[in-house]
């Protein structure tokens, strides 16, 4: 069976791994359909990425179908439409205990810690899956990118009544912004790149967009009708970035949420952060009611998918594109792996 391998950054390897066996009382065996490629699976190319492993077949946004189940399994079916919750948790572990399963002190998380999607079939644990009688593969793709903007928004515990800045409008940027909308609150989009945040407003309708220059604080309290943001979502994963929040919350308990991810290390002055009571978050993963409730919100219209796909690629291109889509000037929102079964 087909594969494909990060054997070390920047080396992949078109490798044959054997067809899983029946699968185990509680597992089931999937088809993979459609994946999705992320800011993880870019960064583990390149090397960038902090929790990542080689050799390792990346992959974890994934639109997958079912074709075998354990004798054990309940609420999934063979031929069932799925998205996966990758984040695989050991149910045993003070984390894991208290319903944190996406803090799971031994996380196994699908084409970062182990082998992922990147290959026509695979054995995932039944509890993992989530069902949609109306999504499509590539639908169901995207559910795992949403599901980091959900859990993030959730974290910031934002109200209609904040003012929020998303910095970052790459796809978890993206993500991000569609739950910020759904609060209610006003916000703005930060880049350094003026063609995402163009993006942002002709393909996403959102209304106000700010460059990331040398006058970002003096803008964010423009948009903030005098103080800076209540909530200051970083999805950039940019330690400079990161860095420079703690300068960007508003006075009186504003909060600044971590999403992206960095190697480097992130350093403030003290002072700066103290001085407005801020709060620092860390969002990491999701958590399995984040996934339905995305799927409820997709099937329900309420969320479209339609225009973070910018790219479409075939199993046979992906070692020939990966080197193109890490380009500044890709373009590239969202590209999805047609597995091509």
């Amino acid at each position: 069976m087909k594969a494909l391998r990060l054997e070390s950054p920047k080396v992949w390897q078109r490798v044959d791994i054997a067809e899983p066996p029946a699968p185990g009382p509680e597992d089931a065996v999937v088809r993979v359909h459609r994946m999705g490629i992320c800011g993880t699976d870019l960064s583990g190319y390149l090397g960038k990425m902090p929790f990542f492993s080689y050799p390792r077949i990346p992959g974890h946004e994934l639109g997958v179908e079912v074709v075998a189940v354990g004798s054990e399994v309940t609420g999934v079916k063979v031929g069932d439409r799925c998205s996966i919750e990758p984040y695989i948790n050991c149910r045993q572990c003070h984390a894991c205990k208290r319903g944190f399963t996406n803090c799971c002190e031994s996380n196994q998380t699908l084409g970062v810690h182990c082998d992922g999607g990147l290959t026509p079939l695979f054995t995932i644990a039944a509890r993992k899956l989530h069902v949609s009688k109306s999504l499509d593969f590539e639908q169901l793709a995207l559910v795992e990118t949403l599901a980091i903007g959900c859990h993030a928004v959730a974290r910031a515990a934002i109200t209609p009544e904040d003012v929020v800045a998303v910095i970052g409008a790459g796809p978890i940027g993206l993500s991000v912004i569609e739950f910020v909308k759904l609060t209610g609150a006003r916000f703005s989009v930060v880049d350094v790149n003026a063609s995402r945040l163009a993006f942002c407003r002709d393909r996403m309708g959102v209304e106000s967009t700010i460059m990331a220059d040398d006058k970002l604080a003096e803008n964010l309290k423009a948009f903030g009708s005098g103080h800076l943001p209540d909530v200051v979502i970083d999805a950039t994963g940019h330690s400079g970035s990161m860095q420079r929040g703690f300068e960007l919350v508003a006075h009186g308990g504003g909060r600044l949420v971590y999403v992206g991810i960095t190697t480097d290390t992130v350093s403030f002055a003290h002072p700066v952060f103290h001085r407005p009571e801020g709060t620092l978050l860390c969002s990491r993963n999701a958590l399995p009611g984040d996934f339905r409730r995305i799927i409820d919100l997709i099937e329900a219209g309420k969320i479209d998918t339609r225009p973070w796909i910018t790219h479409r690629i075939g199993f046979d291109d992906v070692i020939g594109e990966f080197p193109n889509l890490v380009r500044p000037d890709s373009g590239a929102i969202k590209a999805i792996i047609d597995i091509g079964v």
